[in-house]
This record gives C-alpha cells, sequence and structure tokens, in this order.
C-alpha cells in the first residue's frame, strides 16, 4: 500500500520421494523459517504445496505479543497488495461478461474523473501505467488522514486533482490509485460493493471461509494482531482505517484460502485461458522495457522456471504469495509484523520446493582469474556494474545498488551469496577484439549481458574519525516520505542507518556532513542550521535526491 538448474535430486522428487528425502525436505524447510522469524515474537504462517499435495504446513511466532498467543496456520493475517489480483480477476471476469472492455476510457464509468485531455483506459490501471498519482505518495496522505473512514468516492475525490505523472501508457510506476479506480468501476461495473461481489463470486464459490474484505467492527475468528519494530522494540501497528486501502489492499485471509485460490486460479476454475493469459503476460512500453508486469500479477523467473507473484505491506504486515508454473508449486507466506521481509524467503523455499539447488557447493578460484573478472561492465542500457575482488573474494555492485558477494560453484559461474540470482563469466573473440562478458539470471528475466568496459573502478572512499561533537547532532529519525524516515543511531563511534521496514546499516563519514554505505552505492549528506542543529539530510541513491526532515 519489488533467480535453470534441474538435477537428478528433482527426478526423485517429482517420481518418489523416500521418507529420508521427505525429511530433508522438511528440515531445510524449517532452517530457513526459524532462521527468518524468531519464535518469541510475531512470525509467519507458511504453506507450500506441489501439484496440489501439502509438502510443508506451519507457523511460528505469537499472533498476539500482549496474551502470548502463538501463531498457527489457520490465523487470518492482512495480505496487503495481494489483494489486487482480486480486483484484477474481477475486473476480468466482468470483461468476460461483456460488462466493460479493457480498453474502455475510465470516462466510461467515471464520468467527472479530471483525465487532463488524456485517454485513461481500465487496462492502463491494471498494468500500473495510467500516469495517475498514487494516493500513497502524497504528503497529504499522513497520520490523520490515514484514520479517516473514507467512501470509494471520498477516496477518489482525495486523488483525483493531483496532476499526472508521465502520459498513459508510457511509463510504469507502481500505483495504488489505479486499483482504488478499477474497485469503484467493479461497483459501477456489477451494481455491488466490491466487498459482496468478491464473496460471491470467489470466496464463496471457492470455499474460502476465512477471507474477508478487512473491517475492525466485526469479530473475525483467529484474526492475527499486526506489529511495527523500531530500532529497539516491537509496537502495536499504526492506525490506518479499513476503508482506505479498498481494492488496493484491504483483504485478509490465511495461507490456506490463498492456496485454495492460486489452484482454481491456475486451473481455469476462475477465468477463461485468454484472460488468464493476459493477466499473466509482462507489459512491455513502447520504449522496449519490460516491466514484469501484468494485471494484478508479477512476472519472474526462479532458477530457469517462470513464476507469477506478488507481495504486500500494510500496517503491521507483510505478505508473499508465489506460483512456479512448471513444477507446480506455490508457496503462501503472511506474517503479521511489517519489518521481516518474506519475499526472499518465500523465493527459497519455492527453489527448495521445485528441486533447484539454491546454494551450490563452493570451488576455490585461483587469485588470478578472479583478476582477470574484475572492471566496470555495462549493459545495452549504459547502466554499470562494478566487479572487484576484495580480501580474496569476488564481490558485484550495480551502480546505486546492493554490493554482492559472489561465490563459486563452476568454472566462469557464480551464484550471488544469500540470493537466487547467478552470473557467468565467458570470453569472446580473440586478441584486440577479445571481450569479456558477465551473464546474468536473476528473479526477474534470464540472460542478461554486461560488456567489460575499459572504464576505471571507482576510487576506495577513506573513513574519516568523527568526534562526539560531530556525531551526536547527526542522530535522529527523518521522513523521506509518508510512512517512510531513516533512523539515523550510534553505536560507540560507528554511526548506522535503518529504513522503515529495512534492516540496519553502516553508514561511514567523508566529511563531517557527508556519509557513504558499503553495502549500498549510497550517500547520505546532512545540513545543519546556524545554530548546529540538523534538520535536514538527504539520500542519494540511483540517481535519485530523496530529502528528508527531521521529526524526531
Amino acid at each position: 500500500m519489488k533467480y535453470s538448474i534441474f538435477c537428478s535430486l528433482f527426478l526423485l522428487l517429482v517420481a518418489a520421494k523416500s521418507p529420508a528425502q521427505n525429511t530433508s525436505l522438511q528440515n531445510q524447510f524449517d532452517q530457513l523459517l526459524q532462521a527468518q522469524f524468531p519464535a518469541d515474537g510475531p512470525g509467519a504462517a507458511v504453506l507450500i504445496t506441489r501439484k496440489g499435495e501439502t509438502l510443508y504446513k506451519k507457523a511460528i511466532g505469537k499472533a498476539n505479543m500482549e496474551l502470548d498467543v502463538p501463531l498457527s496456520t489457520d490465523h487470518v493475517f492482512r495480505i496487503g497488495s495481494i489483494t489486487k489480483q482480486f480486483t484484477s480477476a474481477a475486473i476480468l471476469r466482468l470483461a468476460e461478461e461483456g460488462k466493460l472492455k479493457l480498453q474502455d476510457d475510465i470516462t466510461v464509468f467515471i464520468p467527472d474523473y479530471p483525465t487532463k485531455g488524456k485517454k485513461i483506459t481500465i487496462e492502463h490501471l491494471l498494468n500500473h501505467t495510467s500516469g495517475i498519482k498514487s494516493y500513497t505518495e502524497m504528503e497529504e496522505w499522513n497520520n490523520a488522514m490515514r484514520r479517516k473512514d473514507l467512501s470509494p468516492r471520498e477516496l477518489i475525490d482525495f486523488f483525483k486533482n493531483e496532476p499526472m505523472t508521465f502520459d498513459p501508457g508510457t511509463q510504469y510506476h507502481y500505483n495504488n490509485s489505479g486499483y482504488i479506480l478499477l474497485g469503484y468501476i467493479i461497483e459501477k461495473a456489477s451494481g455491488k460493493s466490491y466487498a459482496k461481489y468478491l464473496d460471491e463470486q470467489f470466496f464463496k464459490p471457492l470455499g474460502m471461509s476465512h477471507t474477508y474484505y478487512d473491517s475492525y467492527e466485526p469479530v473475525i475468528p483467529r484474526r492475527a494482531a499486526g506489529y511495527s519494530k523500531d530500532e529497539k522494540m516491537y509496537t502495536n501497528a499504526e492506525f490506518l482505517s479499513t476503508t482506505q486501502p479498498y481494492s488496493a489492499g484491504a483483504l485478509i485471509s490465511t495461507v490456506e484460502d490463498l492456496t485454495t485460490w492460486t489452484r482454481a486460479l491456475h486451473s481455469g476454475k476462475i477465468l477463461q485461458p485468454e484472460s488468464l493469459k493476459k493477466a499473466f503476460k509482462s507489459n512491455v512500453l513502447p520504449d522496449g522495457t519490460d516491466t514484469y508486469y501484468g494485471y494484478g500479477w508479477q512476472m519472474g523467473t526462479l532458477l530457469g522456471s517462470h513464476t507469477v507473484e506478488h507481495g504486500g505491506a500494510i500496517n503491521g504486515f507483510l505478505s508473499y504469495l508465489i506460483y512456479v508454473q512448471e513444477e507446480d508449486v506455490c508457496v503462501a507466506v503472511l506474517t503479521n509484523c511489517d519489518c521481516n521481509g518474506p519475499e526472499p524467503f518465500g523465493d527459497k523455499l519455492a527453489a527448495l520446493a521445485a528441486g533447484k539447488d539454491i546454494a551450490p557447493a563452493v570451488i576455490a578460484i585461483k587469485p588470478e582469474v578472479l583478476s582477470s573478472y574484475t572492471g566496470v561492465y555495462e549493459n545495452d542500457k549504459k547502466e554499470q556494474r562494478f566487479i572487484t575482488v576484495e580480501n580474496g573474494v569476488l564481490k558485484s555492485q550495480r551502480s546505486g545498488s546492493s554490493k554482492f558477494t559472489l561465490l563459486s560453484f563452476a568454472p566462469g559461474q557464480f551464484y550471488f551469496e544469500n540470493s537466487l540470482s547467478r552470473i557467468r563469466f565467458m570470453e569472446e573473440g580473440k586478441g584486440a577484439k577479445k571481450t569479456m562478458k558477465a551473464i546474468v539470471s536473476d528473479r526477474h528475466s534470464e540472460n542478461n549481458v554486461w560488456v567489460k568496459t575499459d572504464k576505471p573502478l571507482p576510487a576506495v572512499k577513506r573513513e574519516l574519525e568523527l568526534t562526539d561533537t560531530q556525531i551526536n547532532p547527526l542522530l535522529g529519525e527523518y521522513q523521506l516520505a509518508p510512512g517512510f524516515t531513516i533512523i539515523i543511531s550510534r553505536e560507540g563511534n560507528q554511526l548506522f542507518g535503518q529504513a522503515t521496514g529495512q534492516s540496519r546499516f553502516e553508514i561511514y563519514a567523508e566529511s563531517p556532513t557527508r556519509f557513504f554505505l558499503k553495502v549500498v552505492d549510497a550517500v547520505i549528506e546532512f545540513y545543519p542550521d546556524d545554530k548546529g542543529a540538523v534538520p535536514q539530510m538527504t539520500l542519494f541513491q540511483g540517481g535519485q535526491e530523496l530529502p528528508g526532515t527531521r521529526i524526531k
């Protein structure tokens, strides 16, 4: 409210698993779950199926910390933006019934919507290319505003007069406003409320008896409490009126119901094949950019297999639902703290369930071979990737992104530590025409080509040691966007930054007011006033400047 290896183990898994093999897989799932979520804090419910059979079903942590209630797999969680696939499916079903067309201008159903002279279609809303301002990015969407109960029409009125951010269809930008409009269109086309339409069309027919439109008023059995976490402790999640996520993120559900939904969807019980094909087709922009997004679903690859997936984030909860198409694997992960992202964890579960090796055995590589891979690489978009050697270990870092350790598992082939991405180095040509290439396969695409250039690697930045007088004024919390802050703290002489919903990271001084990160290609600049206080800072990352204002 964003990683193909087929081996003999795969063949054994899908043919006939022995009890010992089942135990081994269960142990791997357990280890990943226990490493990701604490048993004494908010946790997660997980359900993994393959070809309709349950491989793993378990929960860890507390459903309610104040009452010391343990989580179980039948607890009900907020699912946030996983709601969008239900909204998309409703739109597509109405299209099948002839009640709307995807190329309809939204003014067919919302005649007074100010389109600024542009044609904004239902399809633009579905694939996040409308150019409409996302209301969750508006400064006016503050704590006081988020507490108000709004009708769908009042919610639309809140953002409808915002300037367009780009011409419809020309760019992709994830957009909650678009899905609010889709919910309203569902009501207009069906003559029923959004909640009632979903309940009658999907939830009741499929037996999804624990899936609801969220509301604080009814007593919902097994509803889990939601939590947040600052640098010191857990807190109850900040209040959000359940009217505001609406058709972009207001549903609540269980891992069992979400698995039921996914199986029904992919078996053709929800939509006609042509509709499903459209929903799962990644949209490509006019300039050739692949958005990896269809209609309410993201497209990906998982070590050679195609995936259909989506995550969700809403006050107190994070969620993830992924389906691996070739192996017919579904993984649902629901968490009750907006502090512990389930996506990389869910990807590893899905890869294991599909019989893939997520961490191949590491082999030794001679130092001179590692050195031959170092340099600045560029892709066809002129984006840069830096390959370096640090303490005898190969590292990879895209400009503006995190630095990863590369571990070799075959000659010229490496995997990113704690990741499902792979990189393969190969030389082409001879003599003066010889070129080194890096071929990267990650969670979004396979065989991305990066070519080594003769450009020098960036100089290593020197760390400056600061005094307490220089450090202490910087400490505090800075807001960069509604609901997104960075907390600056210290341990001894080491400063740390922690962004909302992310891990704490070390920051290093290159001047008394300018700091750099090692894990990510980013810089933080602080701006003291005449009295020595620090009311402002700016995060520089990926070519963007994100100003922040001190709030604590």
